[in-house]
């Protein structure tokens, strides 16, 4: 059985592509901070409980996984705040920048020589972020811009392998990602994603014939669509 290591296992898309991979008959190690057992029970399902915002409980699971035969790195786990630059707090920055960006160069450092033996897979689920300009979105776009790059050279530097690495770069999708921000996906089917069509794509690019790779994979919503939240007082 072939194992996948998915990281924001939790919920959102992760859950729904570790959900995805699961039917398909692959073993899941999935990362997150926590997790209810009801979430995702399932026999060949793995949970990790750790906090890939901080170094120390990244590296210590770079450690747990370095020896497993991975065939699949799905980084997913990933925060974003929306806010005027000087108005994030160092915190937020610092931790931003490593769940987004050093958390998954990490990972892929350590599963790398196994993903490469076994002719896997390395998808990075990035944003649209990565390929535009948003105002009120430095730090985050900054991260994601960072993550495509690292994917886009590392493709060039592993070709000579069998290992196929694409970034998806989805819009705005309907996910716990925008709990604690004050704006939210449109509640119109054609102005949002769904967490399904993050995980058609996964399948779509692991159900294609090897010798062909979708190093970039962008998904957009039909409409453009967006909703601000009432203010609580």
């Amino acid at each position: 059985m072939k194992i996948a290591v998915v990281t924001g296992a939790s919920s959102g898309i992760g859950r729904e592509i570790s959900q995805r991979l699961l039917f398909l008959d692959y073993k899941v190690i999935g990362i997150s901070r926590k997790i209810k057992e009801s979430d995702l029970f399932h026999k060949n399902f793995i949970h990790i409980s750790t906090d890939l915002s901080k170094e120390k409980d990244t590296l210590l699971t770079c450690e747990k996984l370095k020896n497993e035969k991975v065939h699949m790195l799905i980084n997913c786990a990933g925060f974003g705040r929306f806010e005027p630059h000087e108005e994030l707090s160092p915190k937020t920055i610092t931790q931003m920048t490593f769940l987004n960006l050093t958390a998954p160069m990490l990972l892929t450092n350590a599963l790398l020589r196994s993903l490469k033996k076994t002719d896997g897979y390395l998808i990075n689920i990035n944003s649209i972020e990565a390929i535009r300009a948003s105002k009120f979105a430095g730090v985050y776009s900054a991260t994601k811009a960072g993550l495509k790059a690292f994917s886009d050279s590392l493709f060039e530097e592993t070709r000579k392998s069998g290992l196929s690495i694409t970034n998806i770069n989805p819009d705005m999708t309907e996910s716990s990602f925008y709990d604690d921000l004050r704006f939210e996906t449109s509640s119109k089917e054609d102005e949002k994603l769904v967490t399904q069509d993050i995980a058609d794509a996964v399948e779509h690019i692991i159900r294609m014939r090897k010798g062909a790779v979708v190093s970039d994979y962008t998904i957009r919503s039909l409409k453009f669509g967006i909703s601000k939240k009432k203010a609580t007082t």
